[in-house]
């Protein structure tokens, strides 16, 4: 007792800050807001409606998997359920039928995500884990694209202009269309001015660090300058390789992750270039139609020896060692 006062010992951290995981995932939430409208606007109600099977699929399997077989407390409150369906919805085309939808759901929350712990714990995105589930799964429906106006539950016909090099096509849509979405693709993926505006929201709030988004992105254009040389190509193939694909959704929104992406500054500049070149590497020589999804969870499993190399020594160390050095040799 100090002054009259009871003291009490208690776990650390003992400072606390006013930041939560909920109103992380709120900020997140709200970043994703513009890329939802601007699916809704561009596929049609069905992509609204796709992204609520999938918010609703995530929610309730967690919540009802640590219920009723972990038999532990409900996390589904920390909203990160939510942005995993969100997120596994925007790597969809609109018009995949809603079983497949929460199939994928399914396994990204309950094999990627709680059984490994949960929130936190999961050692890649679960959203990404979720999409790659569905692509070797399904890969029929996921890369059959709907098209802008084509109808809510248009399957339709493989858009060649969605994928990682659209220049390998006759048939482009402009960079404007590209900018604004205005093309086959999964939902969330194709507005890049949309996601840019949920990319500044979150480094304003400072949720995201742009070491990861800027490393990742930058990588693939100086990559995409060399094809563009080697190739002969005009200047505009740099800005359809990094506007084509998931490249935007997925260096601002799932490669920084905090689970699954470095801590330090070093480290995230060398996850994001790591991304950058494997995606670069798949759609340059790989047989996918994009690499995107795969560079990020390929780092995600990397991303603890990444810790490794790029966790400063602390303050001090080198002078203490090389002091102990000295003394061994006297």
């Amino acid at each position: 007792m100090v002054n009259g006062k009871n003291l009490y010992v208690s776990a650390s951290p003992h400072a606390r800050a006013s930041v939560t995981t909920r109103g992380i995932m709120l900020d997140v939430i709200i970043a994703l807001v513009p890329a939802l409208i601007a699916s809704g606007v561009i596929f049609g109600l069905r992509a609204l409606t796709v992204t609520a099977v999938s918010v609703a699929a995530c929610v309730i399997s967690e919540w009802a998997f640590r219920k009723f077989i972990l038999r532990r407390s409900n996390t589904i409150g920390d909203l990160s359920a939510v942005i995993t369906g969100i997120l596994l919805a925007f790597n969809l085309p609109s018009g995949i039928p809603y079983w497949m939808v929460i199939l994928g759901d399914l396994f990204a929350i309950i094999i990627v995500k709680q059984l490994f712990g949960g929130i936190g714990q999961n050692f890649v995105n679960p959203a990404i884990g979720g999409r790659i589930f569905m692509l070797l799964s399904f890969s029929g429906s996921m890369s059959a694209w709907t098209q802008p106006g084509a109808g809510f539950m248009n399957l339709g016909k493989v858009d060649a202009l969605s994928g990682a090099t659209p220049l390998v096509s006759d048939k482009l849509p402009s960079l404007g269309e590209m900018f604004l979405g205005m093309r086959g693709g999964c939902l969330g993926e194709t507005c890049i001015l949309a996601l840019l505006l949920g990319g500044v929201y979150l480094l304003i709030k400072k949720v995201i660090s742009p070491a990861i988004p800027l490393s990742f992105i930058g990588t693939v254009a100086v990559v995409s300058v060399i094809a563009m040389l080697v190739k002969h190509e005009g200047p505009e193939y740099i800005a359809y390789q990094l506007m084509s694909g998931g490249l935007i959704l997925g260096a601002v929104f799932m490669a920084t992750d905090y689970a699954t992406s470095p801590i330090s500054v070093k480290g995230k500049i060398i996850f994001g270039v790591g991304c950058g070149l494997i995606t670069c590497l798949i759609r340059l020589f790989g047989s996918l139609p994009e690499g995107v999804s795969y560079s990020i969870i390929i780092m995600n499993i990397l991303s603890p020896l990444i810790e490794r190399v790029a966790t400063p020594k602390p303050f001090g160390t080198p002078k203490k060692e090389k002091k102990a050095k000295k003394e061994a040799q006297a």
